[in-house]
Formats: C-alpha cells, structure tokens, sequence
C-alpha cells in the first residue's frame, strides 16, 4: 500500500528534489563555507603565509563556481550558449 502511494504521487508530480536542494543550498553550503574560512584563517593567517592563504582561497573559488553551476538550473545551458556562440558567430 505504501509502495503504490508512493508511485501514484510521483505519477502526479507531487514528489521531487526541491526540499533537499533548498535544505542544502539554505544549510550546508553556509556552513562549508564558513568551516573553510575559520580553516584558511587558521591555517595560514596565524603563520603570515599569506601567499599560501591565497593560493587556497583560488581553489575555493573555483569549487564555489562548480557549486553554482549545479544548483543553478539553466546556467549550464547558458554558458554552453555563450560558448557555442563565440564560435558561430
């Protein structure tokens, strides 16, 4: 009985990923990013290695960046666009 609720919600529409994704996007990446911040202030702030601070900081950027493109629904495609379109004129 549980398993034919189940299939006639998802037949409905009625079940999906939004509430996981709002959950993620609303607590978990905040507090990444703040367990990354306290650790690169940590790590290298205390020791004056500001060049290494900053090296890391550039890798976090650039998984910040890979994190917007998933949960962000179209910008895959539009970036795709944007590329396809420097080529093609």
């Amino acid at each position: 009985m549980i398993a034919m609720t189940t299939l006639q919600l998802a037949q409905e529409g009625q079940l999906g990923t939004g509430g996981v994704r709002d959950w993620i996007l609303d607590n978990l990446i905040p507090l990444l990013l703040l367990v990354v911040a306290l650790l690169l202030l940590w790590l290298g702030g205390g020791k004056g290695d500001n060049a290494g601070v900053m090296r890391r900081l550039g890798g976090v950027i650039v998984a910040l960046a890979i994190i917007g493109l998933a949960v962000t629904t179209d910008a895959g495609q539009n970036i795709g666009t944007w590329i396809a379109g420097l080529f093609t004129g």
